[in-house]
């Protein structure tokens, strides 16, 4: 009887350690660790290497670096008891995935996004009866990943951060206004009420300090740090000032010092010399520091529109900022307006201004019934051929007028908002103009948007997860050296591998 001859497999060459990685690390952000508990040593060492030839990070050690930690356990119960069994103090900003997650990324040969399918879940945080639990795994630490929408059920909170940040941003300390913005930006995500410290357990963004605000509105209904602030004179000396249309935080903290603490010791102080976007501030003050509704946003945008389109009959006007995103109120109007012809949005803005004094100066009554009350207009500096820029520019390069304009309540569905307050029929409104080319016209509606705590995140998050990089005039893949192109927001978020998220819900 013949036997056939057992030929011993081999066992597979265990990584040597201390041996130096050739492969180019591509997404130096990123650090993965792959668990071999139901993976095995020899899978495990295959997907590493995948990994690392396509420019990933792979980590032999579980430690406080890793960013993602990538199973193959089905029983998450007997993974997140090992994890936390690891002592690690960042466990709780890590990622914790399925396989999935890691198929998807190798398949597209960079990190994809993170989406609640590619969760391994722990626990969720308490909340109240009837509000709906979010799993603390799936809130991001970036807001572009979030969706919020206008109703915020943890405004005893989230007013208190920003009267905390307004502080700090007045006081030009950038890192703590930052803190609390994006505190209260991941609040303002939440589906319920937090009750107690104990709902917020696991979730991004929430230092000591911001924890330690919470704590004493939970325990006594307001913060103590917070009424101070709001009874300092500095701060509402400052934060007067600063109301007034052109009056930035360096000139309020210029006249503060100066002895100056009421708008009467501005107006009639010799040595102050306004500029004329500020003296034309202090002239409207009581109708532009007063809240715009929908309403009158509308009424504006019609306004425009009739000069816009007896200019161009092809151009596109669309209303941006806090409006776009479902909001009832705002403190000014933002459009966007273009045209297909490359090149015509240059002297777009000029033309609308033309036509708008045209009703300016119509008539022997000028100042009563001029539409155009202040313009301010600066002309187009964009130049692809100086792009991409290493340093983000707040405002961009792109045509834009500053304007106040008249608006008749009689233009106003319902009435002007709090017009019983005078007589003459009419508010000024601050309203801003931007034209951006109509190849750029995605990008600028995507910024001009918002929210400004969502733009910020999404650009971090293109930079760090991404290694591209995103303002209001392009996106830049850094890894292929090329500008994306895209006609749509939906286009942007697609190149940067995130799910679409509606405008009504970025209320970051």
């Amino acid at each position: 009887m013949f036997h056939t001859p057992i030929v011993p497999r081999k066992r597979p060459r265990p990584v040597e350690a201390g041996v130096p990685r050739r492969e180019q690390v591509k997404f130096e952000n990123v650090r993965l660790y792959l668990v071999e508990r139901k993976m095995g040593h020899s899978r495990r060492s295959f997907l590493t290497q995948l990994a690392r030839s396509k420019g990933f990070m792979v980590e032999d050690v579980l430690s406080d670096t890793v960013t993602h930690v990538v199973s193959e356990d089905s029983q998450a119960s007997a993974l997140w008891t090992w994890l936390k069994g690891c002592d690690l103090k960042n466990l709780p900003s890590m990622h914790v995935l399925d396989i999935s997650w890691f198929t998807d990324s190798m398949r597209e040969g960079r990190p994809v996004a993170v989406e609640t399918r590619h969760l391994v879940q722990d626990t969720v945080p308490t909340f109240p009866e009837g509000a709906t639990p979010t799993p603390v795994a799936t809130v991001s630490q970036y807001a572009c990943q979030r969706r919020t929408s206008t109703e915020n059920y943890n405004k005893i909170f989230t007013d208190a951060f920003e009267v905390l940040a307004e502080s700090y941003e007045l006081s030009e300390f950038e890192g703590q206004c930052l803190a609390f913005r994006k505190a209260a930006s991941v609040l303002k995500c939440l589906p319920g009420v937090v009750r107690c410290l104990g709902d917020i357990r696991g979730l991004p963004c929430l230092g000591e300090h911001t924890k330690s605000i919470m704590e004493d509105i939970l325990q006594c209904g307001r913060s103590f740090e917070v009424e101070k602030i709001l009874s300092d004179e500095r701060y509402q000396t400052l934060k007067l000032f600063t109301s007034v249309f052109g009056v930035g935080p360096k000139t309020a903290e210029k006249w503060y010092r100066a002895g100056l603490r009421s708008f009467s010791d501005i107006l009639t102080e010799p040595s102050i010399h306004l500029n004329r976007m500020q003296q034309t501030g202090f002239l409207h003050y009581k109708d532009i520091s007063r809240a715009v509704s929908k309403a009158e946003a509308r009424a504006l945008g019609n306004i425009i529109d009739e000069a816009v389109h007896a200019i161009t009959p092809d151009a596109v006007l669309a209303l941006t900022g806090g409006f776009r995103r479902g909001k009832e109120f705002g403190h000014d109007v933002d459009f966007l307006v273009t045209t297909p012809e490359l090149g015509r949005e240059k002297s777009l803005l000029p033309d609308i201004i033309d036509r708008l004094k045209q009703d300016t100066e119509s008539g022997p009554r000028v100042q009563r019934e001029g539409i155009l009350l202040y313009c301010d207009y600066q002309a187009s500096t964009f130049d692809i051929s100086k792009l991409p820029s290493l340093r983000f520019e707040a405002m961009d390069l792109f045509a834009k007028c500053f304007l106040i304009l008249r608006l008749k309540g009689s233009k106003v569905e319902g009435g002007l908002n709090s017009a019983a307050e005078d007589h003459r029929g009419w508010r000024a409104v601050r309203v801003d103009l931007v034209s951006p080319p109509m190849d750029r016209y995605a990008y600028a509606l995507l910024g001009w948007t918002g929210s400004r705590q969502f733009e910020r995140d999404l650009r971090r998050f293109a930079r760090f997860e991404r290694q591209m990089r995103l303002d209001n005039h392009i996106l830049y893949d850094k890894t292929k050296n090329e500008f994306l192109a895209a006609t749509t927001e939906k286009d942007i978020f697609d190149h940067l591998g995130l799910e679409y998220i509606e405008p009504w819900q970025r209320n970051a």
